[in-house]
C-alpha cells in the first residue's frame, strides 16, 4: 500500500473521500477555483478585478466559487464600508498559500502542453 493511502477512506468537512487526491481535487478542482487562487497569489483582489481576470466566468459562478473557497478555508473575504456599494476584497489564507506549489506545477505543465501540442494566442 502506498504511503498516502493508509486507509480506504478519508474524511474532511463531513465528506468521505476514497483517496487524498480526491480531497485535493474537491478543494481545487473545477473550472475556476485554481485560477482564482492563482490570481490571488500576489495579494488581495476585489470582486470586480477578479471578474475582469476571468472573463469566461459569469458573476454568479464566480460568486459561488469564491464562497466555496472561503468555506474551505482557502481564502478570506473582507468587507469594507457600512453602506452600499461595499468594497469586498478576497485574499489567500495560509492554507490557500499552501496550495501554490501544486498550482505552479500545474501551470508549468500546462505551459509545456501548449508549447508541445498547441499554441499561444494573442
Amino acid at each position: 500500500m502506498k504511503t498516502e493511502c493508509r486507509s480506504e477512506r478519508f474524511a474532511l468537512h463531513d465528506k468521505i473521500y476514497p483517496c487524498p487526491l480526491s480531497v485535493a481535487m474537491d478543494l481545487l478542482g473545477g473550472k475556476w477555483k485554481a485560477v482564482i487562487l492563482y490570481h490571488l497569489q500576489d495579494g488581495p483582489q476585489r470582486f470586480t478585478v477578479l471578474r475582469r481576470l476571468l472573463p469566461g466566468a459569469t458573476e454568479a459562478v464566480l460568486s459561488r466559487r469564491l464562497q466555496q473557497l472561503e468555506q474551505d478555508g482557502l481564502l478570506s473575504r473582507q468587507v469594507f464600508g457600512e453602506k452600499p456599494p461595499l468594497k469586498t476584497e478576497y485574499a489567500l489564507t495560509d492554507f490557500g498559500r499552501s496550495a501554490l506549489p501544486a498550482l505552479n506545477a500545474l501551470l508549468q505543465w500546462g505551459n509545456h502542453v501548449v508549447i508541445e501540442r498547441g499554441q499561444f494566442v494573442d
